[in-house]
């Protein structure tokens, strides 16, 4: 090993040897190319690390294109063709924007980023983005959403989307009126469901969500779901984006699992909404520095072709020296301004580069493009990433935001808010491009359309034509898969007899079941985040395995063990580690998969449920947007009942915040045999009915006796969102915690029908999931204690039931007669017997179902910050354990009959009320 000096040479002490190894390499360049001078010098760069020499991490290349023109392909289309389509592009998608707001100045909108932009969509559009066809599932691209109006305008020039639709931008609802369709405001599934593919409105979502779709391909073909096919995952992405924590958070995932079927395009426009993205710095530089370092593949596209000829004269370098001495807060400046100003300000600095543009106008200077809107450079680009092995890769693309926007926008800092042009800008727009609109036409802001037979049309159709129909389309359905019968996987649940166990072990022993069925078993998508072995997952390591692209390539420590942590090529479970981002956008990429591969998955994402909603909240937003199917299970759940992790782990809010998510279907259930109905019938409505919707289960690490199902007529109850457990019957009916064959479903056609028992109840207590044993325990010693009937509701679904409710309340409004004309909370709970409901969760969970419950009622809950404890002292820390159920029942009860005042007083003074002066949810 030599002895190397750490210090690092400052300055050249022998400039004749230095020269002689640049003279080197650039002989290797031009005599073997630039990948094998690239290979050499890795080759060296090795050497240098094995001999501790280290030469300075660099990361950062000059601020120049990576491909020099000398090695771009030949372009294969018709270039002059192609800028006249996009071209028509800019023109119907600014048209588009202005015309809503000057009609409706509310309804908002986006010039710039298109106009930034369109020259990269268009080259993706013409050349590489290919749709699915017959054998081909079709590459799945991701677009930068304040650009959906440019990607509406192709879809017009497509024939896809009528001027009647393009006239309706923004205006959904009034376009359903008229018979039309509506365009929505950025890429939503949810709203045109055959159109978009990925909802990319919210910032940095789109990025990751795009990483876990390529790698659930690669996860689908290792598994010999689907068979090698080349297909890409593209993302159009913006450079203010990549602020964004979800956006560079899977990076190096991309990296290690070597997704070349990968390509980011991130539109270097220099401004995000209020300014420049980094106006003291150069975005480029850091995103090629982040990304290099993360193990991408890094194409700069930053000049555009009419910069060749000024760099092939520029041997001295001071185009390069000038580049790397100037921010993007001065090149959007420069943007901003016309030729004259950049001859001024920027080529007369200093006499070299005065001299490079000595026999240039200014109105040539004026037109240098960057390296984004220069379609040849572009495709270059592209066809390079396209063939890439063994890295993702990102092509950082330097355009002008609001290009051809003249002084009405393009560089400005206000142009991302623009959405009106006066004529003097129209009519300078139209001309910048080179548009045969009349000036009449122009200025009344018509849409422009070539004629069918046109060479512009028929290019664009055979363009399409080659790569295989339409973009953007959605999937909207695929073949169905049987659901096999609960008998099958969770009779140990239906027929439990007092068993003990937690709901979270309940369904992971269904989980297990339903890996084995031989038609849904391979579809089915466990995926964790670092906790499988909290949740008794472990036994699955072995059974499917955890799944890795690289296989395994070293023998873990507990090869031994039954459970040993075994990963595998063709493995099942994904395993993503402590990311919850992640672990929810593999959920999502499985999720869509009946749509996106045209092969239906289903995933089961298991995980703390307080990390969920909560933490992810705006990415399950994004997936219930994109039509997801699956189920998220919210394992530790309930802020008692996960005792000692405490404050940050202790989920009592994630049943509220899933109630607002119109297609999610949130349950708490109780036992296991209700965790079992609704697994199938969550089943059913996804894997056969195909609906889009999926299924948030709360499940917990308690113990508990497990009764069996109380027959088939419970089942119905249980979906619809509650069910009796117990009658106001005798103590010696009680042993159970169920009430055999009966149940509140088992005759509804009256309400009646509902309460018939020996004794009517003299209240009702309603409980969800942990907190059901409580109630019950609570009816025994009202019935023993005090003499009082309590009739106990098993709720699994507070939410459930209140958009019952209010559907019914909207139907009697309307009129509209349905036969649904009471809610299932008016038929089970008749009357005025006062109500009691308690939740492991917040009051307004529970509170969603007042407006339908005509009797007294009292919600109990847990509203504050968690703590650690036993679930006996939180229970009664936030007063939602037996003793204040039945408390709160004698309160209601003493409202209604003194003659209950003794008893209401008598239980006070047992829980010591009067020193409670705090309540639980300040302390």
């Amino acid at each position: 090993m030599l002895d190397i000096v750490a210090t690092r040479q400052t300055s050249d002490i022998d400039p004749i040897e230095t020269s002689e190894w640049r003279d080197a390499l650039l002989s290797l360049v031009q005599t073997a190319g630039i990948e094998r001078a690239a290979y050499v010098l890795e080759a060296l760069l090795a050497q240098a690390a094995a001999l501790g020499v280290r030469a300075g991490g660099q990361t950062r290349s000059a601020y120049l294109n990576t491909i020099a023109a000398r090695n771009e392909p030949p372009f294969p289309g018709d270039l002059a063709v192609e800028e006249r389509i996009a071209s028509i592009n800019r023109w119907n998608a600014l048209a588009m924007v202005v015309r809503a707001n000057q009609a409706h100045g509310e309804l908002g909108g986006h010039i710039a980023s298109y106009a930034s932009a369109a020259d990269l969509f268009e080259v993706g559009f013409n050349h590489f983005f290919r749709a699915p066809c017959e054998g081909f599932a079709g590459d799945l691209v991701y677009l930068q959403p304040h650009s959906a109006p440019g990607v509406y305008a192709r879809a017009f020039l497509e024939g896809f989307l009528s001027e009647d639709d393009l006239a309706h931008f923004r205006q959904e609802i009034t376009a359903r009126e008229r018979g039309l369709r509506g365009l929505s405001s950025y890429p939503h599934p949810w709203l045109m469901p055959d159109f978009w593919q990925f909802p990319t409105g919210s910032m940095g979502i789109g990025p990751i969500n795009a990483i876990y779709q390529a790698r659930f391909m690669r996860y689908l073909e290792h598994r010999s779901l689907a068979q090698p096919s080349g297909r890409k995952v593209w993302g159009l992405f913006g450079d203010g984006e990549m602020d964004e924590p979800e956006s560079i958070a899977a990076l190096t995932l991309a990296a290690r699992e070597k997704l070349d079927n990968l390509v980011f395009v991130v539109n270097c426009n220099l401004q995000r909404l209020d300014g420049p993205v980094r106006g003291n710095g150069r975005i480029i530089d850091e995103l090629e520095t982040l990304y290099a370092g993360a193990g991408w593949n890094v194409i700069k596209l930053v000049w555009g072709g009419d910069w060749d000829a000024l760099l092939a004269r520029d041997t001295d370098g001071a185009l390069a020296r000038a580049f790397a001495h100037t921010v993007d807060g001065q090149f959007q400046t420069f943007a901003a301004n016309d030729g004259a100003y950049n001859r001024a300000h920027f080529f007369n600095q200093n006499p070299e580069l005065a001299a490079l543009v000595a026999d240039w106008s200014d109105e040539a200077i004026d037109r240098l493009r960057r390296g984004g809107h220069d379609i040849v450079k572009i495709h270059a680009a592209y066809h390079r990433a396209v063939r890439h092995r063994g890295q993702p890769t990102v092509i950082l693309a330097q355009t002008k935001k609001g290009f051809g926007m003249g002084t009405a926008g393009q560089g400005k800092m206000t142009t991302h808010q623009q959405k009106k042009l006066d004529d003097e800008a129209l009519l300078a727009f139209r001309d910048r491009f080179a548009l045969p609109i009349s000036d009449a036409d122009c200025l009344a802001l018509k849409f422009y359309k070539p004629a069918q037979d046109s060479a512009e049309l028929r290019y664009l159709q055979s363009r399409r034509a080659v790569l295989g129909g339409h973009l953007p389309r959605r999937r909207t359905e695929s073949p169905r898969l049987p659901v096999p019968a609960t008998e099958q996987w969770a009779r140990f649940a239906l027929q439990a007899d007092g068993k003990e166990m937690s709901s979270t072990m309940a369904i992971v022993r269904m989980l297990g079941g339903l890996l084995k069925d031989d038609q849904l078993g391979s579809r089915i998508v466990p995926i964790v985040a670092d906790e499988a072995r909290t949740f008794g997952m472990a036994n699955l390591f072995r059974q499917i395995g955890i799944y890795s692209a690289q296989g395994q390539l070293y023998e873990p420590e507990d090869i031994g063990s039954v459970l040993y942590y075994r990963e595998a090529l063709d493995g099942q479970i994904l395993e993503e580690g402590i990311t919850e981002a992640g672990a929810i956008s593999s959920w999502t990429a499985a999720g869509t998969s009946y749509s996106v591969n045209g092969l239906p998955m289903l995933p089961f994402y298991i995980y703390y449920s307080m990390f969920g909603f909560q933490r992810i909240g705006d990415l399950i937003w994004a997936a219930a947007d994109q039509r997801a199917r699956g189920f998220l299970i919210g394992a530790t759940s309930g802020r008692t009942t996960l005792g000692g992790e405490g404050l940050q782990h202790q989920d009592g809010s994630s049943h509220l915040i899933a109630s607002t998510v119109p297609n999610c279907r949130a349950y708490d259930p109780a036992y296991a045999y209700e965790v079992a109905v609704i697994l199938e019938h969550g089943m059913k409505r996804m894997l056969d009915e195909q609906c889009d919707e999926f299924y948030y289960v709360t499940v917990t690490n308690e113990n508990l006796a497990q009764p069996n199902l109380p027959g088939d007529s419970a089942r119905e109850g249980i979906l619809r969102g509650m069910h009796r457990v117990r009658t106001a019957m005798p103590r010696d009916e009680l042993a159970t915690g169920s009430e055999p064959d009966r149940s509140a479903a088992a005759d509804s056609a009256t309400a009646q029908s509902n309460v018939d028992n020996d004794e009517p109840p003299h209240v009702r207590l309603l409980a969800a999931g942990p907190m059901l044993n409580e109630a019950l325990r609570a009816a025994e010693r009202l019935h023993q204690d005090f003499g009082i009937a309590a009739e106990v509701w098993s709720v699994t679904s507070f939410s459930e039931l209140a958009r019952d409710g209010r559907a019914c309340e909207r139907d009697r409004v309307l009129g509209l007669n349905r036969p649904s004309a009471q809610s299932w909370l008016e038929q089970c709970l008749p009357g005025t017997v006062p109500v009691v409901a308690a939740s492991d969760y917040v009051r307004a969970v529970p509170d969603q179902i007042r407006a339908w419950i005509k009797a007294p009622y009292r919600t109990l809950g847990t509203d504050g910050f968690g703590r650690s404890d036993t679930r006996a002292r939180l229970r009664d820390f936030f007063e939602v354990s037996a003793d204040w159920i039945a408390l709160h029942a004698l309160d209601l009860l003493a409202e209604q009959d003194s003659r209950h005042d003794a008893a209401r007083q008598q239980l006070r003074d047992q829980l010591n009320t009067t020193r409670r002066t705090v309540v639980p949810w300040l302390s």
